[in-house]
């Protein structure tokens, strides 16, 4: 490797700045050609390509200083002054915000549940989609066999993936078809991936555990258990204000489901399975709609 050309040793760094900043210091991170977008900062993409190098390679180190710098660890919080100056961000006058990748959601989703398996390698898995997508793509000639126990909440690296029939929810959320490698995901922004976290099977399970985890280990009160997850999902002190608007929500709901007692046995047991013998449907029910609201926050959603 030429120590004055280190083209390798730039688009990693640059692979690797983008995962942790939202996009790379040369956008193009598939193109570093006469075609590609001049680098925002190039003595900075140099400079780190010559250490990367000076490191023997070690990705940890260089995650390292990424993130332990001043420009990382700015707030991501838009000045009127900031917007005007730089409003896409590409000075790097405020700390990375950006949506989380397809994969990531449905994790995070999952690991905030307590239902995320850790079990590495393996056969792909069959999370749920909706049904008869493929009997439609297929003509019944393949079948979705939904997986089972601890294979149903899998990370999302092992969901099984077809390129002409691609995992619909992830897809939503501008996972690649997988037909080409694709550097870069273009992030876009629509009302379907409000539809998804809110209304897919994987998403209401994942609420469902994540009310059960409140009921369990939140407190005694409805304050300390909206706190509770509030905590957990934002990973900050809760704001008592938002603690007020969660409480208000669970009595509202609390009310509606103890007037319709198989809706909420539907919405505190399917599909994550059967009711706790400690646990009250309609109670559960309504701390399900909490959860559900937890996990749609733009906190849990984006990275910033």
């Amino acid at each position: 490797m030429a120590a004055d050309h280190p083209l390798t040793a730039r688009v990693a760094v640059n692979r690797v700045w983008a995962q942790l900043f939202g996009r790379g210091l040369v956008e193009t991170e598939e193109d570093f050609g006469t075609q590609g977008a001049l680098p925002s900062h190039p003595q900075l993409l140099d400079w780190l390509a010559t250490e990367f190098m000076r490191g023997e390679w070690d990705i940890k180190r260089l995650v390292t200083r990424i993130v332990t710098s001043a420009t990382y660890r700015q707030s991501s919080r838009v000045t009127p002054a900031a917007l005007q100056l730089d409003p896409g961000n590409h000075l790097l006058s405020r700390g990375p915000r950006h949506r989380l990748a397809a994969e990531t959601i449905r994790d995070q989703a999952l690991a905030l549940s307590g239902l995320l398996s850790s079990r590495m390698h393996g056969p792909s898995v069959y999370p749920y989609q909706p049904q008869g997508l493929w009997r439609a793509a297929f003509n019944g000639q393949r079948t979705w066999p939904v997986s089972q126990g601890e294979d149903r909440f899998r990370r999302g690296l092992y969901t099984f993936w077809r390129r002409t029939v691609p995992y619909p929810s992830m897809q939503t959320f501008d996972a690649p078809s997988r037909e080409i490698c694709t550097m870069r995901r273009i992030r876009t922004n629509t009302p379907l991936q409000a539809l998804v976290t809110l209304n897919d099977p994987v998403y209401v399970e994942a609420a469902q555990g994540l009310a059960r985890r409140m009921v369990r280990h939140g407190g005694q009160t409805v304050g300390e258990r909206v706190a509770y997850g509030l905590q957990l999902c934002l990973v900050r002190p809760p704001d008592p204000r938002r603690v007020e608007v969660l409480v208000r929500l669970f009595d509202s709901q609390l009310r509606r489901f103890r007037a319709a007692p198989q809706s909420a046995l539907q919405l505190a047991t399917e599909p994550i399975g059967p009711l706790p013998a400690e646990m009250d449907a309609a109670e559960l029910a309504a701390w399900t709609v909490v959860a559900n609201v937890l996990l749609n926050q733009d906190g849990v959603l984006t990275k910033g």
